[in-house]
């Protein structure tokens, strides 16, 4: 416990410190029109889950290197595109990169289980992204990723004693926990910035991983289910309106909750929160793919049924933006 209250007195200091460089080099998230928030903030205020990483892994002895190598990679990569834009492309490839690199201390980075590790890289990569798309309201990220480490923390040690070291998840929920005194807030001090989203999303499908290996079962996928649904759905929908799904958007149910039907970010967080601590609740109690499935199910329904009554709320946005 000792040990843990330093971290949070140290991980503290270093998003303090954080803020202090972010208003001297103008790292800034100005609103336009397609912004959920109105207010020029602080942004990368999520740099602090990688250097909760990087407080464990000296602490822990240099415990998984090559996955601390490949989170190295994506937390540049997203700081860097925070302060300048970078190629999709570019940061594509480096987040692949990252992948291999973290399927390393996965077990399966081996020329006979290539089919394998191409599957993880594919999945990984298309989750981190899904991640970082989700990030757009006060509290969203943070608030989300405390109830899926708490999930992944309680299935280590009660579910699957020992699957990966708890001292991660443990160091991990204190960074998130420091941002989240920041961040989930009505008026919030700082945004996670794609640093902040891609290296949480790293971390989290790092641990994810290595509970579905360890139990052969892809079904605890479902801890992240709504995030999954959201992400997917609209992804789906943008695609039939033949957009460019590069380009900033504000089509995501959260979106129009905090936009169109003007929820409270703070509330619309906790929304999802409680959804996905249902969901992993639910996978927990009866685990397996049937309750991954029925899950799925429910919230592609519930999706259905939010877009069909509100989306048109969002077309009139659009059309009194271009109007104007």
């Amino acid at each position: 416990m000792t040990t843990y209250l330093i971290i949070l007195a140290i991980l503290t200091a270093m998003e303090l410190a954080y803020f202090r460089i972010a208003d001297r080099f103008n790292i800034i998230d100005k609103p336009n029109q397609r912004s959920s928030h109105k207010q020029i903030t602080l942004r990368g205020g999520g740099i602090i889950f990688y250097f909760g990483a990087l407080l464990y892994f000296i602490h822990s002895g240099g415990i998984y290197p090559w996955f601390f190598a490949g989170l190295t990679i994506v937390a540049v990569t997203s700081f860097t595109d925070d302060v300048h834009s970078l190629s999709p492309k570019l940061r594509l490839v480096l987040q692949i990169l990252a992948m291999l690199l973290m399927t390393k201390d996965l077990g399966i980075l081996s020329w006979n289980e290539i089919w394998l590790v191409a599957i993880v890289i594919f999945v990984c990569t298309g989750i981190t992204n899904v991640y970082n798309f989700m990030d757009g309201i006060n509290g969203i990220t943070g608030g989300y990723s405390l109830v899926v480490l708490a999930a992944l923390a309680y299935t280590n040690v009660k579910i699957v004693p020992q699957f990966i070291d708890q001292h991660l998840i443990y160091v991990t929920m204190i960074a998130v926990a420091v941002f989240c005194f920041f961040n989930f807030r009505k008026k919030a001090k700082c945004f996670a910035g794609d640093v902040g989203s891609v290296s949480i999303a790293f971390i989290i499908v790092f641990i994810l991983c290595k509970l579905c290996l360890a139990t052969k079962d892809v079904s605890w996928l479902m801890f992240l289910i709504v995030y999954g649904v959201d992400g997917v759905m609209t992804i789906l929908h943008r695609i039939q309106l033949k957009e460019k799904l590069s380009e900033a958007h504000r089509k995501h149910a959260f979106q129009i909750m905090a936009n169109e039907l003007r929820i409270p970010h703070v509330v619309v967080s906790i929304i999802y929160m409680v959804l996905q601590a249902a969901a992993c609740a639910w996978l927990i109690a009866c685990p397996g793919y049937v309750t991954l499935i029925c899950c799925g199910i429910l919230l592609v329904a519930a999706y259905l049924i939010f877009m069909k009554k509100f989306y048109h709320l969002h077309e009139e946005t659009l059309r009194k933006t271009i109007t104007k």
